[in-house]
C-alpha cells in the first residue's frame, strides 16, 4: 500500500529515536522498518543501518542518509539457513562454510534467488547478493521480529569511519535515520569478512573471520579481486573507512603535528593495543579512529600492524582510510 506523502514528510523530518534492546523496543524498530523506515541496529561487527531489502524507497534512503555511491551493493541480514536460501542459491561449497561459520561476522557472495523480492537497489544491479547471519543477539531478535530480510550497511556517512557503538551513529547520521537500537559496544568491532562463492572462491574483504579458517573449509586458495573491477561487495571501494584527517601508515615515530595511532611496543597518542594483540586491536580499530575525530586531527601517523590473522583485515582498512579521496 502506497505511504501517505504527509505522513512520510512528517516521519523524515522527525528527530533520531532512541530505542534500547528490550521486546518493546525492538518491536517498535521492526514496525518502523515495515513503514519504510532507517533502523541503526549492533551486530558483533559493527552497528548496521537498516532497511527493509525489499523495499526499494527504503534502501534508496539507505543511500540518501550514507551519501553511498548506488553502485556499491548492500549486505543483507537474515536470521536462519532459511531465510538465506530465501534471497540466495546456496551450493554445496556454500552450505559447508555456513554451517560451521554462521552465525558470525562472515559475508557470502552467492546467486541471487529467482523471485527473491529482493530491490535491486541492494544489488545494486549484479546476478549476486551479498548474505550474512550475524551472530549479535540484539541483531538476530530484530530479525524475528522483523520477519524478514535486512539491508544494512555500516551506520555511518560512506567513506567514513564504522560505528561501533550507538553513540557513534549518532554522531554521524542523527536527523538522517528514524531510530538507533543501542546495544552497547560491538564485541568483534571490525567488518565482517567477504568471500564471493560465486564460481572460483574469492576473497573481496578481509575481516572478523580469519581468512585461514575460510581457506582450510573450501580447501582451496582465495584470491584478491582484479584492480579497477566493479564492486561486487560492500567496502571494495578504494578510500574508504577515511578519518577526517590525512593517515600516513607504517610509522614508527610521529612527525611534528602528527597524532599517532600506537600499536605495541609503538606507543602513541592513542593505542590499537599496548600488549600488540590483534584482537583487541581489531575491537578498538574504529572507536579510536572516531576518539581522533574527535581530536579534530588532520594528520595521522598509525604504528605498523603485523599482517597475519586479524591483521589483514586491520591493514585492509587502515590502507583503504590512507587512500587519496577527491576533495
Amino acid at each position: 500500500m502506497d505511504s501517505d506523502p504527509a505522513t512520510e514528510t512528517q516521519r523524515h523530518s522527525l528527530a533520531t529515536l532512541g530505542l534500547g534492546p528490550d521486546k518493546a523496543d525492538l518491536a517498535q524498530a521492526a514496525e518502523i522498518l515495515r513503514e519504510g523506515g532507517l533502523v541503526a541496529f549492533p551486530t558483533e561487527t559493527v552497528y548496521g543501518l537498516g532497511a527493509d531489502a525489499r523495499n526499494a524507497e527504503a534502501v534508496a534512503r539507505i543511500y540518501e542518509a550514507k551519501g553511498r555511491p548506488s553502485f556499491n551493493p548492500l549486505i543483507v541480514h537474515v536470521g536462519s539457513f532459511e531465510a538465506a536460501g530465501e534471497i540466495a542459491v546456496l551450493d554445496r561449497a556454500s552450505k559447508a562454510v555456513a554451517r560451521v561459520l554462521w552465525p558470525g561476522p562472515l559475508t557470502l557472495v552467492l546467486p541471487v534467488r529467482e523471485g527473491s523480492g529482493l530491490s535491486s537497489l541492494v544489488t545494486a544491479g549484479l546476478p549476486s547478493v551479498a548474505v550474512r547471519m550475524p551472530a549479535g543477539k540484539v541483531a538476530q531478535r530484530l530479525l524475528e521480529a522483523f520477519g524478514g530480510p535486512i539491508a544494512a550497511p555500516s551506520a555511518n556517512p560512506s567513506g567514513r569511519v564504522s560505528p561501533t557503538t550507538a553513540s557513534h551513529v549518532f554522531s554521524g547520521l542523527s536527523g538522517k535515520i528514524d531510530a538507533v537500537i543501542d546495544g552497547g559496544a560491538c564485541v568483534v568491532g571490525l567488518e565482517s569478512t567477504i568471500i564471493d562463492l560465486t564460481g572460483t572462491p574469492r576473497l573481496l574483504r578481509a575481516g572478523g573471520v580469519p581468512v585461514e579458517e575460510i581457506e582450510a573449509l573450501i580447501r582451496t586458495s582465495l584470491i584478491a579481486p582484479l584492480p579497477g573491477e566493479q564492486p561486487t561487495a560492500p567496502g571494495q571501494l578504494a578510500s574508504h573507512y577515511a578519518p577526517k584527517g590525512r593517515v600516513r601508515l607504517g610509522a614508527e615515530t610521529a612527525e611534528p603535528g602528527e597524532t599517532h595511532l600506537g600499536f605495541g611496543a609503538v606507543t602513541g597518542d592513542l593505542t590499537l593495543s599496548e600488549t600488540g594483540d590483534l584482537k583487541e586491536a581489531a575491537t578498538r580499530l574504529f572507536d579510536c579512529l572516531h576518539k581522533i575525530d574527535a581530536m579534530n586531527a588532520t594528520r595521522i601517523a598509525v604504528a605498523p600492524v603485523p599482517r597475519e590473522g586479524l591483521g589483514r583485515a586491520i591493514n585492509d582498512r587502515l590502507e583503504r582510510a590512507a587512500a587519496p579521496r577527491a576533495e
